[in-house]
């Protein structure tokens, strides 16, 4: 039996023991290695041995095993056997981790797709894209109730091997920043409580258990984090802020359930005339603020989401006429309020001072039964690049977000 498992979402296997295949497109630039962190409730390895690398493949107890890469035409998979029945006391996850020991990043990686298979079934993994990442945690593998289950994370790090040990409570000699070293257990950390769980549907026919935190009150995002699920309120806005000093244009892509992508725009595209509101208010845009004087700018989307509605992604737009200023100049984050006391906001923290960039994608609103969820992305388009992003149905049934792919915008 074949399952997809979306970001953020765990399942029960079928047995203890199974194979976690990590695979890839080859390529000359990148040079990827898998590596496994045994880990202890408070997520911390408890010494050496903790760490299944390409200089230790197996565990003394049996729990975990890295087996060499192999090459199958223009693919590269790297596997590790696993038995959580020989986990050793105190161990209770196994954190499967990727690095790009190029250095340069995660976005360079095609076809990047994970796999657990057990005795019956296979789940299969897809991330979202990534930009400068140099590592990447894919999945836990964890014990509950003395049952195996697996979790998708496809969460990344700027740092690499060395940010991925130190989250797990490793220090790496500076020497030897390339291979884990003389791993410390750190002490007197908080064990993370386990996130509430939801129902949301997968597809018609199947319904995915999704571990995700349902928040309230005013909660802050960063690239990177899991996503948060909020209540689904007859009125949500987007409203997008920036320090004053550009004329930041905001738009909304809308994919329906019938694999439709709507534009919802003050300005047309190639192809793609202005639209100001979709689905009689569903998706509406609040109007253009254009050139003033105050200190902080904002343009609101509302969303009055209905069943038709799959996903709502708000856009960030310079055009080339405004002149040169980057995200990182001006400050640019986005707001989700559902008007019952919860609002989540994503910051561009990780934009650079590159002023010929001109799209951002801070994050994205998966309209689901439970509630909307909200996902951080942080994407930018390519330098120079006037073409909108595109929309599209992913493998685990959540609306993925590809940069440059859409239509021109029109010159404004």
């Amino acid at each position: 039996m074949n399952q997809f498992l979306q970001m953020g979402a765990n399942t029960a296997l079928s047995s203890p023991k199974g194979t976690i295949t990590v695979s890839h497109e080859i390529s000359n630039t990148i040079d990827i290695s898998l590596t496994a962190f045994l880990l202890t409730n408070s997520d911390k390895v408890q010494g050496d041995s903790g760490i299944i690398f390409y200089n230790q493949p197996t565990s003394s107890s049996g729990v975990a095993t890295l087996l060499p890469s192999e090459q199958a035409g223009n693919t590269k998979v790297h596997k590790l056997n696993f038995d959580m029945s020989k986990a050793p006391e105190g161990i209770t996850k196994i954190a499967i981790t990727l690095t790009e020991d190029n250095s340069t990043g995660f976005s360079n990686v095609k076809n990047l797709k994970a796999e657990v298979r057990t005795d019956h079934t296979i789940i299969q993994l897809t991330p979202s894209s990534f930009t400068n990442e140099n590592g990447i945690i894919v999945l836990e593998l964890y014990l509950r109730n003395g049952q195996t289950k697996a979790k998708s994370i496809w969460r990344g790090f700027n740092s690499g091997l060395e940010g991925l040990c130190t989250n797990y409570g490793v220090e790496v000699e500076s020497d030897e920043q390339t291979k884990p070293s003389k791993p410390n257990t750190i002490q007197n950390q908080t064990p993370i409580e386990p996130a509430k769980t939801l129902t949301v549907p997968e597809n018609k026919n199947t319904v995915s258990r999704i571990s995700l935190e349902k928040v309230k009150g005013k909660v802050s995002l960063d690239k990177g984090h899991k996503p948060v699920i909020i209540e689904k309120t007859p009125e949500i806005t987007a409203t997008v802020s920036w320090k004053s000093g550009t004329d930041y244009d905001i738009y909304a892509l809308v994919y329906t359930k019938n694999g439709k992508q709507v534009d919802v725009a003050m300005f047309g595209a190639k192809g793609t005339p202005p639209l100001r509101s979709f689905g009689n208010g569903a998706v509406e845009h609040m109007g253009d603020v254009g050139r003033n004087n105050q200190s902080t700018k904002t343009e609101v989307i509302k969303l009055r989401l209905n069943d038709d509605i799959l996903a709502v992604v708000p856009v960030v737009y310079s055009a080339q006429s405004n002149g040169t200023g980057s995200f990182y100049k001006y400050q640019v984050s986005m707001s989700i309020d559902n008007h019952n006391g919860t609002s989540v906001t994503i910051f561009a923290k990780n934009a650079n001072n590159n002023d010929r960039i001109y799209s951002c994608v801070p994050g994205i609103l998966q309209n689901t039964p439970d509630g909307v969820i909200i996902s951080p992305l942080e994407l930018y388009s390519t330098p120079n690049s006037e073409r909108r992003p595109k929309l599209k149905m992913g493998s685990s049934n959540m609306v993925e977000v590809l940069m440059d792919k859409g239509p021109v915008n029109d010159y404004k």
